[in-house]
């Protein structure tokens, strides 16, 4: 269905979302956020002061402590380095030119695919020049995290998040030249992959250094827990981030979806989305009981898994709250994206 432009709506609000689980922060916070400043700019993810006082105001580091709790000093910074390489890159997509041009963002997503199959896990390539940043990034992320994972481990994690960029460089850009509004089925379950929420939930594996068989990853009982907690997390970003995207006249937000093909008005529209959301979490709980209970022979391994899509849950709630990357400063208009976004980010130096 084609998407109508319309002046900017009325701010919504935000009905409380059921998650009884328990605020967890990891001890590193401090240093997560300390590293993650360091290696942006080592890197060269940002460069520009704009870029870096939006980087600042989303909190990434805090964001990663509140999700992985358990995480040693190491492995938090890895953790916030990943957080921060997936939402840059995802605001190229998402608010940038670059979204708009799925040709351009293939060819970029080819040169990542390189570095993820490569056969030295992108050692050669971070220590390449004339790279774009996106790409040898993304090489130091990997060759600090494929080593020593199991096989099995690698090759989903690929998979997870070859599919969130391509599903992000091509159907949602496709979408935006086309004008669609994605139909609300096929909107859910695309979001899992344009939100990289598998491939953030494959990093539990990483912090809590599990192997899980891929038998029990691909049981019915686990893939339903798991595809419950990703929509939760989904969700609650969408609810919170409508504000932003609206600004850009961004469609792919499930309360802009279902406003759409329902006929609802903007609170309706939010209305159902928390409905919905706090249904889908109390969903999970109960498929959660149901997956430990099928299982008990891997409870070594799920017991540790659960807990971090507990604390995905949770934490994901805690900071869409209260992070600044979805609204302005003191009733300021939200920046547009030539104030923030990184030119070079995704083009090779000359």
């Amino acid at each position: 269905m084609t998407a109508e432009r319309t002046g900017t709506p009325a701010r919504t609000h935000i009905r409380e979302l059921h998650c009884p689980l328990p605020h967890r922060v990891n001890p590193h916070a401090e240093e997560a956020r300390r590293h993650l400043s360091h290696w942006v700019g080592t890197v060269g993810l940002i460069q520009r002061e704009s870029a870096r006082r939006r980087f600042e105001h989303a909190d990434f580091g805090w964001f990663a402590s509140v999700v992985y709790p358990t995480a040693d000093e190491e492995g938090i910074a890895l953790m916030a380095h990943w957080f921060a390489w997936l939402f840059l890159v995802d605001d190229q997509l998402d608010d940038g030119a670059f979204g708009r041009n799925p040709e351009h963002a293939g060819q970029v997503v080819a040169g990542m695919r390189a570095v993820l199959e490569s056969a030295d896990h992108g050692e050669a390539a971070a220590r390449r020049t004339g790279l774009p940043t996106a790409v040898s990034s993304l090489a130091d992320l990997w060759r600090r995290t494929a080593p020593g994972m199991p096989a099995a481990w690698r090759h989903r994690f690929v998979r997870h998040l070859e599919d969130c960029l391509t599903a992000a460089a091509v159907w949602e850009a496709g979408n935006r030249v086309r004008g669609i509004v994605p139909e609300e089925d096929d909107y859910i379950e695309n979001r899992r992959h344009t939100g990289a929420i598998y491939v953030c939930m494959d990093l539990i594996d990483v912090v809590e250094r599990l192997d899980v068989p891929v038998g029990l990853y691909d049981s019915d009982a686990f893939r339903e827990a798991l595809d419950a907690a990703c929509n939760v997390v989904c969700w609650t970003n969408d609810i919170y981030s409508l504000e932003k995207e609206r600004s850009l006249g961004e469609v792919h937000n499930l309360v802009h979806v279902v406003q759409h093909h329902r006929g609802l008005d903007a609170q309706q529209a939010m209305d159902h989305v928390c409905e919905a959301t706090s249904a889908e979490t109390r969903r999970y709980l109960s498929l959660e009981e149901r997956l430990l209970h099928c299982h008990p022979e891997h409870s070594a391994v799920l017991v540790p898994y659960v807990s971090g899509m507990r604390t995905w849950i949770r934490g994901n709630l805690d900071w869409s709250s209260r992070t600044k990357r979805y609204r302005a400063d003191a009733g300021a208009p939200i920046p547009q994206p030539a104030a923030y976004l990184e030119p070079d980010l995704v083009v090779a130096d000359r």
